[in-house]
Formats: C-alpha cells, structure tokens, sequence
C-alpha cells in the first residue's frame, strides 16, 4: 500500500477514539518518534459527504505526532468497513 503524507489538520477524530486517547502512552510515542521517526503508517478513510478524513487506527500515534508539532503524518487509506 502506497502511504501518503496526511495534513494532521484535515484529520476528524471519531469521539470514542478521543476517548481512549492514553496520555502517558502518547508521552512514550512521541519519545519513540523522535528518536526513531514513525514505523507504522496511521488508517485514515475518506468521507466524500463531507469532504474531510476519518482516522481509522492510529490515535495514539497522531496525538504523538500533533504533541510534537507535526503537520504531516504517514498515512493509508482503507475503506470503510461494511456490516
């Protein structure tokens, strides 16, 4: 999968994500990714309806990266899962 550089200011969180946003984990993240840089690609789908990007997974790592200043995060895009 091709990753692309996301805007972290486009990126709509879903409220139960910013639920279980872990502040010491976000902590621990942001350390990591400054001395390693970002491993693993956030998922992030389109909502066409209202013309903006839904983080799928990788709450964590985009709290990290916002924490640090980022204004781009690695990212894929996924489609939305069908019940």
């Amino acid at each position: 999968m091709k990753t692309y550089a996301i805007p972290v200011e486009k990126l709509y969180v879903p409220a139960k994500k910013r639920q279980e946003i872990d502040q010491e984990k976000v902590e621990t993240l942001a350390e990591d990714i400054i001395e390693n840089g970002l491993k693993v690609p956030i998922q992030v789908r389109k909502d066409e309806a209202k013309a903006r990007l839904i983080l799928v997974e990788g709450a964590h790592r985009l709290a990290a990266c916002r924490a640090l200043g980022e204004e781009h995060i690695p990212g894929i895009f996924v489609q939305a899962k069908k019940f």
